[in-house]
C-alpha cells in the first residue's frame, strides 16, 4: 500500500520515522547527501591534544571494549571489500545514537522503531554483551560498563576512524589498519606459551 507523501515530510522523515523501501528513486537519489549530512554532522569533541595527554585507550578495561566495538567492524569489513570507512563511521553513529537513548522504560505502542543499520546493530550489540573480566576474580564477578563510558569509547574511535581517513570516507584507510592491529594481536596471541606448575 502506497502513502503520498509532499516533498517536505519526504526530507524530514526519510530513513529517520519512515522505512523506505530500497527501489524508491528519492531514497536512492538522497541517501548519498544523508549520509554525507551524518558524516559531517559531528566532529569529535576529542582534539589531538587530548588525545596525546590522556588516551582512554591506554587503559586496559577501556581498550578491551574498544577491542569489543571494532571486532563486528573487522569481521564486516573482511566478508566485504565494498564496506568502507564511511560505512565504519554511519556504523558508530549509528550505535552511539542508540546507545545514548538507551533503554527505555515505556513502551508506546504505535511508536515503531527506526531504520536498522545492519552494522551499527551488530557493533551495538557486541558493546551491549561485552563484560569486563577483573584480574582478581571473585567466581561470577565481571564488571559491566556505563553509558557514559560506553559513549566515550565509541567517540574514541570515531575519532580514529576520521584521523585515518583524511576525508575520503570511500576508502577502507581504518579498516586497512584495524586489520594489521587485529594481525598483530593474533601474531602475540600465539606467542604465548603456556606454563603448567610442576
Amino acid at each position: 500500500m502506497g502513502v503520498d507523501l509532499c516533498s517536505l515530510c519526504c526530507g524530514l522523515l526519510r530513513e529517520k520515522e519512515i522505512h523506505c523501501p530500497p527501489n524508491c528513486t528519492f531514497l536512492r537519489q538522497h541517501k548519498p547527501y544523508q549520509e554525507k549530512r551524518i558524516i559531517a554532522k559531528k566532529e569529535s569533541s576529542l582534539s589531538a591534544k587530548e588525545l596525546a595527554e590522556e588516551d582512554i585507550l591506554k587503559d586496559e578495561r577501556m581498550a578491551w571494549l574498544a577491542f569489543h566495538i571494532e571486532a563486528p567492524l573487522a569481521e564486516l569489513a573482511a566478508k566485504s571489500a565494498d564496506f568502507k570507512d564511511k560505512d565504519v563511521l554511519l556504523a558508530l553513529e549509528y550505535a552511539r545514537k542508540k546507545v545514548e537513548k538507551g533503554q527505555s522504560a515505556l513502551f508506546i505502542p504505535d511508536e515503531k522503531p527506526g531504520p536498522i543499520n545492519e552494522a551499527g546493530e551488530a557493533v551495538y550489540q557486541s558493546i551491549e554483551d561485552c563484560r569486563y573480566e577483573k584480574k582478581i576474580i571473585i567466581p561470577g564477578e565481571t564488571d559491566t560498563y556505563q553509558k557514559e563510558e560506553k559513549i566515550k569509547c565509541l567517540d574514541r574511535i570515531i575519532y580514529s576512524v576520521r584521523l585515518w581517513a583524511k576525508g575520503d570516507y570511500e576508502q577502507r584507510r581504518y579498516l586497512e589498519q584495524l586489520f594489521e592491529q587485529f594481525d598483530r594481536l593474533k601474531d602475540l596471541t600465539r606467542q604465548k606459551k603456556i606454563i603448567m606448575e610442576p
